[in-house]
């Protein structure tokens, strides 16, 4: 057994080594490493199930460090038990090319699950993470063949639960009672800027208990025994997730900054670290010591870790013997690959069928996906009869006491989570983040649905997202002032703006129903976050017969050619105005202007194609373009090009049926055939086509 002693020396190395790092950049949060090191080291070495050599091991714990500032308790531990992160690395803590930055990054660290720091973006992810386990454990668990059988951990602070995004996450997992997630509240009572007393004076157990929680207070933060029993605790609650309140002291053993909020966001200094040492018995002023005791013990997780995977590994086998198909299709979830039939059934239209809006061509190709994509799921944030999102005949992910007639029910037990349709209820904030978490996770393929204007709720998750690379699925339906009657509030203008210019996100804005089946097959396959803007209205179906290399894929193509092959000028549209650029083509005839028609369902996609490709769709020799879309001109310069016109809209829109507004605002194949003739300098036939009150209430204007 080991002795207290032991114990002591390796809670201060956490604390000491975390101290170090953050002395020796001269920058970061040593307050909570200093605090929460008793409970995250009895979490992590008498309770995480992880192999530190195979960080990707499909059966381990996850654990969350939702309070991301003190990164250094995660890097620490990652170091400490045997992962891939050098001593080296630690000592270069947010520093250049490091991979210690100074919020943990997903796929920048080994062991790291999710990108954390926004406060409450990783509870939320850990709610997430529960969801796919207990959806998997569900839908492949069979009796006496536990295949999926983990839990998760997060470690959070008092500015995660003072964040919205918390509550709504809390709720939803209380809700859906996520027995396997457990939390860790580094209950320290100092924000970043004071005491919490300020702000923060509301009873956090009560709150959770409301939600469904489980809750227990551990006093003293240092009393592991009572942190091990208060684990054990929770997890023999199935039927309820748990919150652990942990009375923790930021800046532990400090002199002069144990409980002051001066150690939260600053360096100890040279003076009170060497303080600190002393006072916790350490052997030496040296920076990065690591007593080889309490590095040994901490290394007993590599055997452990090993060993459990071996089990693992075994039940594994086992079970691909006694069930083979689902054996092999859990093989495939775990390599992240689609099945060799996964496009089949995939709709198709001509331009002669019924308009149709492609919120509802959406959810044709999701259903027709969904059945040969096993492990597509996902929902909206009550909304599916106005996204189109649901998945019909699979089922809703719900406990049992809950679950409503038709749900389909777990294999061989009482709970119903093999469902593959996700009720979020009104919680934009905690969908993003749960999304986030069930794609970190792995083994399933999310989605999430709301309206674009409710896209702002979901932006920290979505750009999480994309720092990460994960392969997560937003579904923006209402994309535009086409919403119509609900007015304003309702009517995104700027959103594609600024949803475009986060890096490593591709948005998509298909035209019709087959660019938005071929939207979806793209995301499917793709390896990043993909977000669809598609419209509430019903847009014609478009004849791509003459279409050169149509592809969504590709971002943009010549969706019609000028007459005579020669175009003297470019339309350029996305969405729902596409089709206006077609109908100006047909009128610009009339007037002896030949234009190429281009469908931009992608700007970053058409971005990253070759120079050439680029060239053929939008030759630089061709100067006159007129591009148009039903949102801000922000950006659009870059496709119309110094000399081109950016028809959109700049200003808010109304509350009206959505086809008048269209009209109001200038979004006409009228307006777009007067910008081209404006080009020509043809100013009276412009004016003849498009009355001046209808040209001046839209944007159009010239380049630069």
């Amino acid at each position: 057994m080991r002795t207290q002693t032991l114990e002591n020396l390796c809670i201060n190395t956490i604390r000491i080594l975390s101290a170090d790092a953050v002395q020796n950049a001269n920058s970061g949060h040593p307050g909570l490493p200093m605090g929460a090191a008793a409970m995250a080291y009895a979490l992590w070495t008498r309770f995480l199930k992880h192999n530190p050599k195979d960080p990707h091991w499909f059966d381990r714990d996850r654990f969350v460090l939702s309070a991301g500032h003190g990164s250094m308790l995660l890097y620490s531990l990652l170091h400490l038990t045997g992962y891939d992160l050098p001593l080296e690395q630690l000592k270069r803590f947010r520093q250049w090319g490091s991979q210690t930055p100074g919020h943990p990054e997903r796929g920048h660290t080994v062991g790291v699950e999710v990108a954390t720091g926004p406060l409450g973006q990783g509870f939320g992810n850990a709610v997430g993470m529960a969801i796919a386990e207990a959806w998997l454990a569900a839908r492949y668990n069979r009796p006496r063949h536990k295949l999926v059988d983990h839990y998760t951990y997060a470690i959070c602070g008092d500015g995660d639960l003072m964040e919205g995004i918390t509550q709504e996450a809390a709720s939803l997992a209380g809700h859906l009672r996520l027995g396997k997630l457990i939390g860790l509240y580094d209950r320290n009572h100092i924000s970043l800027s004071g005491a919490t007393d300020m702000t923060f004076t509301e009873d956090v157990a009560l709150r959770f208990d409301a939600n469904g929680w489980h809750t227990r207070t551990v006093t003293d933060g240092d009393d592991t025994a009572d942190i091990a029993r208060a684990i054990q605790e929770a997890q023999q609650e199935e039927r309820r997730p748990s919150l652990i309140l942990v009375r923790t002291h930021i800046g532990y053993g400090s002199p002069k900054k144990q409980d002051n909020f001066s150690a939260h966001g600053s360096p100890l200094g040279e003076e009170e670290l060497q303080a600190t040492k002393r006072a916790l018995g350490w052997p030496t002023m040296d920076k990065f010591y690591l007593p080889k005791e309490a590095v040994d013990h901490f290394r007993e997780a590599i055997d452990k870790g090993a060993r459990a995977q071996q089990e693992w590994q075994k039940r594994f086998e086992a079970y691909k013997n006694d069930f083979p198909e689902e054996g092999a299709e859990f093989d495939l979830l775990l390599s992240g690959k689609l099945s060799e039939n996964w496009a089949a059934g995939l709709p198709n239209w001509n331009s002669s069928d019924q308009p149709m809006s492609t919120r509802v061509a959406g959810g044709h190709a999701l259903n027709a996906l969904a059945k040969n994509i096993p492990n597509l799921m996902g929902g909206s944030a009550d909304l599916n009869p106005s996204t189109e999102t649901a998945l019909k005949g699979l089922g809703d992910f719900q406990p049992s006491e809950v679950a409503g007639a038709g749900t389909m029910g777990s294999v061989g037990g009482e709970w119903s989570y093999a469902g593959r349709n996700l009720a979020f209820g009104v919680r934009e904030h905690a969908m993003g983040a749960a999304v986030n978490g069930m794609a970190a996770h792995g083994g399933v393929l999310p989605f999430g649905a709301t309206f674009l204007v409710f896209s702002d709720y979901m932006k920290p998750a979505i750009r999480l997202a994309a720092l990460s690379g994960l392969k997560s699925l937003y579904v923006f339906t209402h994309d535009s002032i086409g919403v119509g009657e609900d007015g304003p509030t309702h009517e995104p203008v700027e959103h594609l703006a600024g949803l475009r210019s986060i890096p490593g996100l591709t948005v998509i804005r298909p035209a019709d129903g087959n660019e938005t089946v071929e939207a979806w097959a793209f995301a499917v396959q793709h390896g990043g976050p993909t977000l669809f803007a598609l419209t509430r209205q019903n847009v014609p179906h478009l004849d791509r017969g003459n279409a050169k290399d149509p592809s969504v894929a590709k971002g943009a193509y010549i969706l019609s050619e000028a007459e005579g092959g020669t175009p003297e000028m470019i339309l350029i549209g996305t969405g729902s105005e596409v089709a206006l650029c077609v109908k100006a083509r047909e009128k610009l005839k009339g007037y002896g202007v030949s234009a190429r028609v281009v469908s931009m369902p992608s700007w970053e996609l058409f971005a990253q194609q070759d120079e050439a490709y680029r060239d053929r769709v939008l030759p630089k020799a061709i100067k006159r373009r007129v591009t148009i879309e039903a949102a801000s001109t922000f950006g659009w310069h870059r496709w119309a090009g110094d000399e081109g016109t950016v028809i959109g809209i700049d200003h808010f829109g109304a509350s009206a049926p959505g086809q008048e507004l269209m009209k109001r605002f200038g979004f006409t194949a009228e307006h777009v055939t007067s910008a081209a003739l404006r080009l020509f300098g043809r100013n009276e036939e412009a004016d003849m086509v498009c009355g001046p009150e209808t040209t001046f209430a839209a944007t159009a204007s010239g380049g630069g």
